[in-house]
């Protein structure tokens, strides 16, 4: 499952992830905003996502801002979550952020990419598989085990 939330700079972005995942066929649970509101706060949506990530390993969010910056350290406050952020770039750091560290959040910045950008790079996210090496293994223990 994939759960889906931004704030008001990643509303639109989110809403159109949204509409092309489910096309695509993907169970794909929006947490909010259900509407526009340009005052509404994203450490909301994303604890919302994080908690509901964090219930299954299996599980996938995808966080939307204005730099993704803010959400990413939202998520990243809950252990065994580990979100990566992109705005930009070779959509390859996506790929290594997936094999490297596991990471099972994408946060995007939606004021610094394109709708094409957002979904080559969620696509990318969600396609990519942990490899599951004993050396990538023990360095997300020893994150966890950070206080």
């Amino acid at each position: 499952m994939i759960f889906i939330a931004s704030d008001h700079a990643g509303f639109f972005l989110k809403n159109d992830l949204l509409e092309y995942l489910n096309k695509k066929g993907y169970d794909v649970r929006n947490l909010g905003p259900k509407k526009f509101n340009k005052n509404d706060d994203y450490p909301i949506y994303c604890s919302s996502l994080a908690r509901a990530v964090k219930k299954n390993k299996l599980n996938f969010g995808i966080v939307i801002g204005g730099s993704g910056e803010g959400e990413a350290i939202a998520v990243n406050r809950f252990k065994g979550l580990r979100a990566a952020v992109y705005y930009g770039g070779p959509v390859s750091i996506v790929n290594v952020a997936r094999k490297h560290n596991n990471a099972n959040v994408l946060s995007l910045g939606a004021r610094f990419i394109s709708k094409k950008e957002a979904l080559k790079a969620v696509i990318n996210f969600l396609k990519t598989p942990f490899p599951d090496e004993a050396r990538h293994k023990r360095r997300i223990r020893m994150l966890d085990r950070l206080k």
